[in-house]
């Protein structure tokens, strides 16, 4: 009986290691690649100009033709143009258009 009571706190200390190292795991894997990529987003979004040929979320293609806050004008065509929300912009399909166009 004195033998269980001695392995009781090791054993309890092994628990907490095993449940501390799946969280690193998951923090490592999961939460700190997502918190970049957003990060990521938010410069990209932030540092938008006038000229620029970018992709919307929906997969929309335009030139930014003027900035408003967070409403971005985008000229489709000559005379067509929408307003999308600066958020809706999205980094990952830009660059993917910029990487063909070249």
């Amino acid at each position: 009986m004195i033998f269980l009571q001695s392995q009781a706190p090791a054993a309890g200390m092994v628990n907490m290691l095993f449940f501390l190292s799946i969280f690193a795991i998951m923090y490592f894997f999961f939460i700190r690649p997502s918190v970049k990529k957003q990060k990521a987003q938010d410069t990209f979004t932030t540092d938008l100009a006038k000229g620029e040929e970018v992709v919307t979320t929906s997969g929309i293609i335009g030139r930014i033709n003027k900035i408003e806050d967070d409403i971005v004008h985008l000229q489709l065509d000559q005379k067509t143009f929408i307003r999308v929300l600066r958020g809706a912009i999205s980094k990952d399909m830009t660059e993917q258009l910029n990487k063909k166009s070249e």
